[in-house]
């Protein structure tokens, strides 16, 4: 047994020499014949020629028709990436002010000033007014110069017309020197209304052309001229000056400027006629099928008059007038309306209200011809009283009812106001 092992065991010895030996040989032969490995990618240099010339034979196959096609391709997916890009950046920045909206008032008031803490019970006062603009005079040089001549205390009279209204302009222009203002100016909208500015020693501005609003200003009723006040109004307030802004059809018959608060970003005359319609009330609402609920409350207060308001130069004033003069733009609509909706409607959802605030002026002291013609002439009481201005806003026959106006209130005819109806024929 133990030779038989031993045999076994030789032969194996045997066979692996062999393996070995014939290994080497093998790898002689292929360490010869590929001195640089078999499997290397440095390939001789002659061997890289070769290959760099059959690939610039390749390339140069493709026709000059084929690489401007794809080169357009790549300029038009270059351009569709940096459109999606910018798409991206938008939406992004979108999503960024929707997180921040919730907070974006406690921002404002941080940026405003001073954070403060809450003081006792019935002390807490909000503020009331926002700060004034920088004024900047490369906005219209011209007329910065014509305001620093004409207004007095950085405020002032505004009016637009055209030769349409020359006779209320002459009343209205008249009666102003009257009472002695002097900070006054009349935005003329066509030739001959500048130039009877001129001629009778009034306060005038005339715009450079611009066709899109001299077309509407030389033929536009009171309705259409009414509505460029909202775009020209804006470079008064641009260059630091607060305007009373005032339409032709109104008896000046004391100094406005003595009466006003100037506490809010705007001050209005209302189209109210007495204390609840003037300043506001609660109005219910009664829906009988609602039972137990039947009785809805409601906030009633009747609109700002457009015709007559003081504006502050601030940054929500400046706002108002834009969302103003860019609804009436797009939309067939009355400014009145526009105006009182723009100052009015609050945030909800899909829209941001305007943050301006706002004061009603008395409506004694500045009075539509409603108050007059409805309420004043007929209360003994009430007949004494000299409001600051009379506005000529509810009756179309403003011509006679101005005149009688300054007849009662400047000349003392007592029966002057008399002969008028309540309302109008139409």
């Amino acid at each position: 047994m133990a030779g038989r092992r031993e045999k076994v065991q030789s032969i194996r010895g045997s066979r692996i020499a062999i393996a070995i030996v014939i290994g080497v040989l093998v790898g002689c032969v292929f360490a010869f014949l590929f001195p640089h490995g078999f499997f290397s990618s440095n390939l001789p240099i002659q061997d890289r020629q070769l290959v760099k010339k059959n690939v610039q034979a390749g390339s140069s196959c493709e026709s000059p028709e084929r690489v401007n096609m794809l080169k357009s391709d790549i300029a038009s997916l270059t351009e569709k990436n940096a459109e999606l890009q910018k798409q991206v950046r938008q939406l992004t920045a979108k999503l960024r002010l929707a997180e921040q909206g919730k907070d974006q008032a406690q921002k404002q008031v941080m940026v405003l000033g001073e954070q403060h803490k809450v003081g006792p019970f019935g002390t807490v006062k909000a503020l009331r007014t926002s700060p004034t603009v920088v004024p900047d005079e490369s906005v219209n040089p011209r007329l910065a110069q014509i305001l620093e001549e004409v207004a007095v205390g950085k405020e002032l009279i505004v009016a637009l017309a055209n030769s349409n209204v020359k006779s209320m302009l002459e009343v209205w222009s008249t009666n102003i020197k009257r009472v002695g203002i002097t900070n006054y100016l009349v935005v003329a909208l066509d030739d001959q209304t500048a130039e009877y500015c001129k001629t009778n020693d009034i306060p005038v501005y005339q715009r450079d052309p611009d066709e899109g609003i001299d077309s509407i200003a030389r033929k536009g009723g009171n309705h259409a001229v009414s509505g460029l006040k909202f775009r020209v109004l804006r470079e008064f307030l641009q260059l630091g000056y607060s305007v009373l802004l005032s339409d032709i059809d109104i008896v000046f018959l004391q100094n406005p400027f003595e009466y006003l608060y100037r506490d809010s970003d705007v001050e209005s005359m209302t189209d109210g006629h007495n204390n609840m319609t003037a300043y506001g009330y609660n109005d219910v609402f009664d829906e009988p099928a609602m039972g137990w609920a039947r009785y809805a409350h409601t906030m009633r207060i009747w609109v700002f008059n457009s015709g007559f308001f003081y504006i502050r130069p601030t940054i929500p004033s400046i706002e108002l007038l834009d969302r103003v003069a860019d609804r009436l733009g797009k939309e067939k609509a009355w400014d009145q309306a526009v105006f009182n909706e723009e100052l009015f409607f609050p945030s909800h959802p899909g829209y941001y209200g305007l943050h301006a605030s706002k004061r009603v002026m008395d409506f004694y002291l500045f009075m539509n011809s409603k108050v007059l013609f409805k309420t004043v002439r007929k209360d003994a009481n009430l007949k004494k009283l000299k409001p600051v201005v009379v506005h000529v806003n509810y009756h179309p026959d403003k011509f006679p009812r101005m005149l009688a106006i300054v007849e009662f209130y400047v000349n003392g005819k007592q029966d002057a106001l008399d002969g008028f109806p309540v309302g109008s024929d139409w």
